[in-house]
């Protein structure tokens, strides 16, 4: 199990941006595909976005496409969600989560963080 910290959610203007940390503990962050995913109130959490240990590979939402970008930095075993162009909708507890496969279905991440809230203002 990897334990996963976010941070640097908040308060946004709509169009405005905010860049998501993921601190994660243990020797085997280098080998875990990383993802987010998001839940609003009174909806199911879904899929944000995802970057693969084997090679780096990203996947996104549609609905984030262009506007948000995923990375990693092995040295400091830390993922983060650089979110642009942010609106109303992308209101939501944003989650990163781990699995150790390539697979990203939700059911496929085995350890989550605790969340961090992200609220856009129209």
């Amino acid at each position: 199990q990897v334990q996963l910290v976010e941070s640097g959610g908040g308060l946004v203007q709509a169009g405005g941006s905010l860049r998501l940390s993921c601190a994660a503990s243990g020797r085997t962050f280098s080998r875990r595909t990383m993802g987010w995913f998001r839940q609003a109130p009174g909806k199911e959490r879904e899929f944000v976005a995802a970057i693969r240990w084997s090679g780096g590979a990203t996947t996104y939402a549609d609905s984030v496409k262009g506007r948000f970008t995923i990375s990693r930095d092995n040295a400091k075993n830390t993922v983060y969600l650089q979110m642009n162009s942010l609106k109303p909708e992308d209101t939501a507890v944003y989650y990163c989560a781990a699995t150790p496969g390539d697979y990203i279905s939700i059911g496929d991440f085995g350890s989550w963080g605790q969340g961090t809230q992200v609220t856009v203002s129209s």
